[in-house]
């Protein structure tokens, strides 16, 4: 086993597994009921720890909604702080009004 080359190098990238390494697998019936218990602890996330975010259904211009999702990842975050904001400024009565069609 000490001779086996380790699965990820120096730099964190992982090579190719061999049909040698292959051999050496064993199903996760046959570890340990200890150790079984915690890999399955792994993928579980734990309890929200900020308030839960309402899933809702939006229809945006496909401007819009091409334009947030081109930001990357996190668009989603960055629209609900774009909204939130607008909302503060509305309940100041800085912004609002009758709202105009765009199409």
């Amino acid at each position: 086993m000490a001779n086996r080359k380790p699965l990820i190098d120096d730099d964190g990238e992982v090579r190719e597994i061999t049909a040698q390494d292959v051999a050496l697998f064993k199903p996760f019936s046959a570890l340990p009921a200890a150790e079984r218990k915690m890999l399955l602890k792994l993928g579980k996330r734990g309890p929200q720890k900020a308030p839960k975010k309402v899933p809702i259904s939006i229809r945006l211009s496909p401007d819009v909604a091409d334009g947030l999702r081109a930001t990357g990842n996190g668009w989603q975050g960055r629209a609900d702080d774009a909204l939130r904001s607008w909302l503060a400024e509305a309940r100041k009565g800085r912004i609002g009004g009758p709202r105009q069609s765009h199409g």
